[in-house]
Formats: structure tokens, C-alpha cells, sequence
């Protein structure tokens, strides 16, 4: 358990298995949109990252934690995400 412990720490995946990308998406959503909807090609431009890559890796699992909700306008960062971002700011 131990090994395995500092092992997610080294590579500093937390305790919802959120990884630094995981956890920039989100705090680069929320300081810049707030709780306004951000659409998938302005949260590439964001990142950095491909729009497809978002959509087909970030967001699934962090839809099925509900720290990220899809609404007609765009995707929104949920309470339970500002939280989560909040509680681990020594990650980010």
C-alpha cells in the first residue's frame, strides 16, 4: 500500500485519480469562465490540447465524478469540481 501510495504521489495523481492535466483543465475553466459554459474548442485553446482529445479523454471520467457537466451551451465546472480544485490547490 505504501509503495503504491508514493507512487501516485510521484506522479501526483490524487485521490479522485485526477492527474495534473486532469486537475489544469479544470482550474484553467474555472479561473477564466467561472460558472459560465465554455464550449470544447475554446477549452482546447485553453489547454492546448486537441478538442477531440478532451471530449474522448479528460471528460468521461470527469463527467462520471461530476466535477464537469455538459449543458447545451457549453461545459460547466460543477460545485463539487470547485471544490475538488479548492481542496487540492497544493496540486495544481
Amino acid at each position: 500500500k505504501v509503495t503504491a501510495e508514493k507512487s501516485l504521489e510521484l506522479m501526483e495523481i490524487d485521490y479522485l485519480g485526477l492527474d495534473p492535466a486532469d486537475r489544469n483543465m479544470l482550474k484553467l475553466m474555472w479561473e477564466n469562465y467561472g460558472d459560465r459554459p465554455v464550449g470544447l474548442t475554446t477549452i482546447a485553446a485553453l489547454t492546448g490540447d486537441e478538442a477531440a482529445t478532451i471530449e474522448d479523454y479528460y471528460e468521461p471520467y470527469l463527467l462520471q465524478l461530476g466535477l464537469l457537466a455538459r449543458t447545451p451551451r457549453g461545459r460547466v465546472v460543477t460545485e463539487k469540481g470547485r471544490k475538488h480544485l479548492q481542496n487540492n490547490r497544493n496540486m495544481i
